[in-house]
């Protein structure tokens, strides 16, 4: 039962872009800080990362600003970021997703980052993590 549960609390209002949810979540860790890395963050929600053991609530608060904050201008930010250290194999993928974002189409980092925690949860591949998430 998520009562039972520790409740970490992010404020989306409290940050406008990724980095900002980075130092957001990262407040919440004890003795680790999550560089905004979304490979990491798997890591992070894993445990052994500053994250209670035996699973917690992410009580999401403001979530509709963040989801605007994420959005896909964030989301281009991103991939323009990462497409000189990516991969050739995998440059035409990120290109494409790239164009979508700017297009204002397509997955925005605030999806992802939810994808990413519900992974985590109930009916996730990772469910053992026992992340809870909350959009409030």
């Amino acid at each position: 039962m998520t009562h039972d549960l520790p409740v970490l609390v992010v404020d989306g209002t409290r940050f406008s872009d990724l980095d900002g949810f980075a130092r957001e979540f990262s407040r919440l860790l004890t003795g680790y800080t999550w560089s905004g890395n979304l490979d990491a963050l798997n890591d992070v929600l894993r445990g052994g990362y500053g994250t209670p053991a035996g699973g917690w609530v992410l009580r999401w608060l403001g979530s509709e600003a963040s989801r605007a904050a994420l959005g896909h201008a964030a989301t281009a930010r991103r991939l323009e970021r990462l497409l000189p250290s990516v991969d050739p194999s995998n440059r035409a993928a990120v290109e494409a997703r790239l164009a979508a974002a700017r297009r204002g189409e397509g997955p925005t980092l605030f999806d992802e980052i939810v994808a990413i925690m519900r992974e985590h949860g109930p009916g996730g591949r990772e469910a053992a993590s026992g992340v809870v998430l909350e959009l409030r």
